[in-house]
C-alpha cells in the first residue's frame, strides 16, 4: 500500500497537476486581494472598473503562461503542429481576435465607457458593461419614440468600433443640440412671436448654456474647434404658407424628450395669452372661387 502511494506521489503527471492547482491558487488570490484591497480606494467608477477589468484578462494570461511551462517538455515535438493548428484557428476566429482589439481599443482609446449614451451597429443605447469580446447595451428607441429604453439588452462585437462608426452622445461634451419649429399664420405679431420663443428658450433651457459653455472651451483646449453659441436661438423664415419660427437651444442627452414637452406647453400658454395676436398655422386648403361651367349639349340629329 505504502509502495502505491509513493508511486503515486512521485509520479509526474500528478506532480504537475498539483503544481497547476497550486499555482492557479496563488494567481488568483494575488489578482482577488489587488482587486478588493487596492482597486476599491480608486475612486474613480470608470478607471476602478477598467482596473477590475484589466487584471483579470492579466489573471487568464498568466493561467495559460502557467500551463505553458508546466507542459512545456511535451509541445517540443508538436511545434510545427502547433503553427499550421495556430494559423487555421485565428483564421477561424479572426473575428474574435478583431472582437479582443477592439476591447483593447474600447478600454484604452477613449471611445466610450460605462454610463455613456452610444450608437454602435445601427443601436442606440446605454452602456451597460465592456466585456473583452462584446458590449452590452440598453436599447433606447427603435418602437419606442424620443430616447427612452425599450427594455431590450443588446450584446455588440467589439470589433464594430474598427468597421462603423461611433456615435458618442455623452463623452467629452455630454449636451446637444436641438430644435422645434413653430408655423405661425401671416398677419400675425412677429415681433412678439420671436419674443416669447426667445423667452421660454431662456426660461426652459437657460440654465444649461453656462455649463455646456464651459464644457466646450474645455473642448476648444483638446480639439481644433470654433467657438459655438451655447445660447438659445431663434431664426425665421416665411413660405408660401406661413411663416416658420425655428427654436434652437441646447439640452442633456438624456432629457431631449422632457424638454422639448416643456418648450411646446410653454410655448401654447403664452401664445393663447396673447388673445389672438399670435395663431398658429396648418396645413388646411381654401376654395376661393368655382369657374363657370360651359355645357354644350350636341342637337339630336335627324332621323335618331
Amino acid at each position: 500500500m505504502e509502495e502505491k502511494i509513493k508511486i503515486f506521489l512521485f509520479d509526474p503527471t500528478v506532480g504537475k497537476i498539483a503544481s497547476i492547482l497550486v499555482g492557479l491558487a496563488v494567481i488568483w488570490i494575488i489578482i482577488k486581494a489587488i482587486q478588493r484591497n487596492l482597486f476599491t480606494k480608486i475612486k474613480d467608477t470608470d478607471n476602478r472598473y477598467r482596473a477590475k477589468k484589466f487584471s483579470g484578462f492579466i489573471g487568464y494570461v498568466l493561467t495559460i503562461l502557467l500551463l505553458t511551462i508546466v507542459f512545456s517538455d511535451k509541445l517540443g515535438g508538436l511545434t510545427v503542429a502547433l503553427g499550421v493548428a495556430g494559423a487555421g484557428i485565428a483564421f477561424a476566429m479572426q473575428e474574435l481576435i478583431v472582437s479582443f482589439a477592439g476591447w483593447v481599443a474600447i478600454m484604452f482609446g477613449g471611445f466610450f465607457k460605462i454610463g455613456d449614451r452610444v450608437q454602435l451597429g445601427g443601436i442606440k443605447g446605454d452602456v451597460m458593461d465592456i466585456g473583452v469580446i462584446r458590449t452590452t447595451i440598453m436599447e433606447t428607441g427603435q418602437w419606442v419614440d424620443g430616447d427612452l429604453y425599450n427594455g431590450r439588452i443588446v450584446l455588440i462585437a467589439n470589433s464594430f468600433v474598427f468597421k462603423e462608426p461611433v456615435f458618442n452622445y455623452s463623452g467629452d461634451f455630454p449636451f446637444l443640440w436641438d430644435e422645434i419649429k413653430i408655423p405661425v399664420q401671416y398677419g400675425s405679431n412677429y415681433e412678439l412671436a420671436k419674443e416669447i420663443l426667445e423667452q421660454v428658450g431662456k426660461e426652459v433651457a437657460g440654465d444649461l448654456s453656462q455649463k455646456s459653455k464651459e464644457k466646450w472651451k474645455s473642448l476648444q483646449d483638446k480639439y481644433r474647434l470654433e467657438d459655438a453659441q451655447t445660447e438659445s436661438m431663434v431664426s425665421l423664415i416665411a413660405n408660401d404658407n406661413w411663416v416658420e419660427y425655428t427654436l434652437r437651444y441646447i439640452v442633456n442627452y438624456k432629457k431631449r424628450r422632457v424638454t422639448k414637452s416643456e418648450l411646446f406647453t410653454q410655448i401654447l400658454k403664452k401664445v393663447e395669452a396673447t388673445n389672438g395676436q399670435i395663431k398658429f398655422a396648418s396645413a388646411t386648403f381654401q376654395l376661393v372661387d368655382v369657374p363657370d361651367l360651359k355645357v354644350k349639349i350636341a342637337e339630336d340629329r335627324k332621323g335618331d
